[in-house]
Order: structure tokens, then sequence, then C-alpha cells
């Protein structure tokens, strides 16, 4: 007896441009969209519920991501890395999520007026080199790859969600 073909519950990866910056910029935006969507129907005291001894929640790792893009993105500074993750009692999940989405179309505009990816990527203050844009998409790529995942994990485990 053939069974009939499972039907994919995940969003594929995404069809690029040919070009390094189009791929690049193509799967960031892909798991981007993955990420900030972890929040989506989530109530706000689950939200922000460690989900492990360390104390990593769903909404304390989108934030952390909205301080990895405007740091190497548009050169802002940020002192502390492991306070991004911790919340204020004002941040609510959709706060969080247009700081998110306001971030990366900031980026965006900043990533979209680099013509070689040689270039460096904007400064902030406090370093005394930046890498090039073609470094700081691939970091991009790799950091929110692997909050995306943690993403997945902690809202399965809080209501079995899955898929991106």
């Amino acid at each position: 007896m053939r069974m009939p073909p499972r039907r994919r519950k995940d969003t594929p990866p995404p069809a690029t441009g040919a070009s390094e910056k189009e791929v690049l910029v193509g799967f960031l935006d892909y798991l981007r969209t993955s990420a900030v969507a972890k929040l989506d129907g989530v109530a706000e005291d689950d939200a922000r519920a460690a989900a492990v001894p360390s104390g990593t929640s769903l909404l304390g790792l989108v934030r952390h991501l909205t301080f990895v893009e405007r740091f190497f993105f548009l050169g802002e500074d940020a002192d502390d890395w492991q306070s991004t993750f911790t919340c204020p009692d004002t941040d609510t999940v959709a706060s969080v999520q247009d700081a998110y989405r306001r971030a990366v179309s900031e980026a965006g505009t900043v990533i979209e007026s680099y013509t070689d990816l040689a270039d460096p990527a904007p400064r902030a203050s406090g370093r005394r080199s930046s890498p090039s844009m073609r470094w700081a998409l691939t970091h991009l790529i790799e950091e929110t790859a692997r909050h995306a995942g943690h993403l997945d994990i902690i809202r399965e485990g809080l209501d079995g969600k899955t898929g991106r």
C-alpha cells in the first residue's frame, strides 16, 4: 500500500538571486522571519519565562538579536552582551517584535547601499576596526540561525508549536 506524500510543514529555504549579496541577504532574511515569528501568539508571561537555568527566554533571544543587528549593521554600541538577553518589565511581545523588525529594516537599508561586500561594515565607536560587510552578513546568518534554533526548541517546549 502506497502512503500519500507527506505535506511539508516547514517553509523551505529561500529562492534567491544569483549574486553573492542576494544569496546572503536571502538566507539572513529567511532566518530573521523565522526568529521573530516564534513570538507570534505567545502569552506575555510565557514569552519572558526562563526556559533553561541560564534564564534564556523567547523574548530575551529576540531582544538580543535586535542588539546584534544594530551593532553589526548600524554601528551601535552594546556594552554588555549578556544584558541584551534580559528584558525590562516594559518590554512586551509586540514591542520586542517591533524593535527587531525596525532594526532589520534599518539594517536592510545599510546593506542595500553596499556594492562591494569587501568594504567594512559600519563600526561601533568602541571598536578599532570593522569586519567586511561579507563577514558581517555571514556572521549574522550564523548568529541568527543559532538563536532561531534556540527559539524553536523553547517554543516547542512551551506549546508544541514547531516549524519555521
